[in-house]
């Protein structure tokens, strides 16, 4: 079973950035309740896509850096990286099925 692990500014870049897997991470804090919302979609997609993906959370709270690095102005916002580069975004608590779409069209390149 794999399940979304948190990262903060200190292992971001050895956990996100210098991945060979695709990584999707959740930036989000414990206030926001949209945020409450897509986590468990976020949960389902780490153990569908694991060995495929990484699943990662960010508190933005907590980990300021990359949220500010990466222009996170609303959240939840999920991005996903390859290569250690943003290669996808989905803003706000979004159907799952929107999410997946845009994991696959990630994997497909």
């Amino acid at each position: 079973m794999s399940e979304p692990l948190a990262v903060n500014d200190e292992n971001f870049a050895a956990e996100v950035l210098e991945s060979d897997t695709p990584v999707l991470v959740d930036f989000w804090a414990a206030w926001c309740g949209p945020c409450r919302m897509v986590a468990p979609i976020v949960e389902e997609l780490a153990q569908e896509y694991s060995g495929r993906v990484k699943v990662r959370k960010m508190d933005v709270d907590e980990s300021q850096k990359y949220a500010a690095q990466f222009g996170i102005r609303s959240i939840p916002t999920l991005l996903i990286f390859k290569d250690g580069k943003v290669a996808g975004q989905v803003i706000g608590a979004v159907p799952k099925q929107q999410i997946q779409a845009k994991l696959e069209e990630v994997l497909a390149t």
